[in-house]
């Protein structure tokens, strides 16, 4: 089975509009696709190619990276004879596979784009941390592309349906409801996807069995995966790495969800932990989603890094973390979900959902909090806000039994004038009410 990914047509404009001018670099969380996209790439779009793990190489290979470099006619040579592939002059494509294994062949780059004569992709996780670059010069014949966990339309591909989401886009852009029949059965097929999450792995073992006692079991081997690489990549620091790693859950199920260290430890202090934070995201494992102070177009430029949500890069890895210990025969939670009486946990999964769909559309995340020890009345959480049309967007994210809204009252009557649309991301339909559009929230991929 063949899984479609959208980042398939940025590596396609790539090959047409650089015409081996750059390399691509494809970075992302272990187990996200990136081999995968790659190979198909080649696979349909060049003569012929080589693939080269760096996670795997032998003695050989590597010697030719480390000795033959000077005479590329040699240097190509060798490879073809090695791989047993046949090499044509720009129809012919070179995949460095995990690069951050070996730095040597990254910094490569630069002289065989100058070189001319193949076309590159790079493929790698944990692609910018000190370990992996310290002692190479990056290139800047390299351009980076991002890929992230499937989306719930790369999910519902996968799943043989291509017609639902041009339906529901068309709904979005005309704010039209779908109408209660279309819109549970939309709805259903997102609470499968928040079960299943969007790994390829997970994703191709639901597509064949739709048993998610197997899904489940795919989800743990890539945790326990990320484990052994905080073991193994984050010397030093590994332990308050994992102790986040293994928060998170604990966090993101309390009513505010910004990340509070005193859980770990009562004396711990962000400066201790910062490297931690930045790990995770580095490894694309976590959504970091800062505090944003002041909501205005440049929301980095007023961000409060010691207040921050560590959310999951994938949900339905979320849910598998949050259980880990438990055998999925004893896990109520997917009965839950998909007859959507999740009670306290839906907050947590929602909301982590929405971040991911957020970040997959480009978006990086930030969050607006405001505390008033006086009175708190004037305190104002506001879940998310993105940047839309140069115009900034509050969005709100409410449980299905939610009523009220009083934060983002708040928050367009404090700031009116300076911000965009408002948005209410819950499990109804489509509805304008005064200012606010509401959205379910399988819409939140078109913000």
């Amino acid at each position: 089975m063949i899984l479609k990914r959208k980042a398939y047509r940025k590596i396609a404009e790539w090959k047409r509009s650089r015409a081996g001018k750059t390399a691509l670099l494809i970075d992302g969380a272990r187990r996200v696709g990136k081999s995968y996209l790659a190979e198909e790439f080649a696979k349909n779009e060049y003569k012929s190619y080589i693939l080269i793990n760096f996670s795997r190489i032998n003695s050989t290979i590597k010697n030719i990276f480390e000795e033959d470099t000077m005479d590329l006619d040699l240097f190509f040579s060798k490879l073809s004879v090695m791989f047993g592939r046949q090499l044509y002059k720009r129809e012919s494509l070179f995949i460095f596979d995990e690069v951050q294994r070996f730095p040597k062949a990254r910094e490569m780059i630069k002289f065989l784009v100058e070189d001319g004569r193949y076309d590159y992709i790079e493929t790698g996780s944990l692609i910018s941390l000190k370990q992996n670059t310290q002692d190479i010069v990056i290139p800047s014949e390299e351009e980076h592309v991002e890929l992230f966990p499937m989306d719930f339309e790369e999910f519902l591909w996968a799943m043989g349906d291509e017609t639902t989401i041009p339906f529901i886009r068309e709904r979005f852009n005309t704010l039209t409801p779908l109408g209660n029949a279309l819109h549970r059965k939309v709805l259903n097929s997102f609470r499968q996807y928040i079960l299943v999450g969007g790994m390829p792995q997970a994703v191709l073992e639901y597509a064949e069995s739709k048993d998610f006692e197997r899904v489940d079991k795919a989800k743990k081997l890539i945790l326990n995966l990320y484990r052994e690489d905080v073991i193994k990549f984050a010397k030093g620091y590994e332990s308050k790495v994992l102790a986040i790693f293994d928060e998170i859950p604990g966090q993101l199920s309390k009513k505010e969800k910004k990340f509070t260290l005193s859980s770990i430890d009562k004396n711990a202090k962000m400066r201790s932990y910062e490297d931690s934070f930045v790990w995770l995201s580095e490894a694309m494992v976590t959504n970091v989603c800062f505090n944003s102070t002041d909501p205005t177009i440049g929301l980095a430029l007023n961000k409060d890094t010691a207040t921050q949500k560590c959310y999951f890069g994938d949900t339905g890895l979320l849910i598998t973390q949050t259980f880990m210990d438990n055998e999925y025969t004893d896990n109520d939670l997917y009965k839950s979900v998909l007859l959507d009486k999740l009670g306290i946990n839906e907050g947590m999964l929602i909301e982590n959902i929405v971040a991911q769909s957020l970040r997959a559309s480009g978006h990086r995340l930030y969050f607006f909090s405001r505390s008033d020890n006086v009175n708190r009345e004037n305190n104002i959480e506001i879940d998310f806000l993105i940047k839309r049309q140069k115009e900034i967007c509050p969005i709100e994210v409410k449980s299905s039994g939610y009523s009220a809204h009083s934060s983002l009252t708040k928050f367009i009557k404090r700031f009116k004038g300076r911000i965009g649309q408002p948005y209410i991301l819950y499990s109804k339909d489509v509805l304008v009410k005064g200012d606010i559009v509401h959205l379910p929230f399988y819409m939140g991929m078109f913000l």
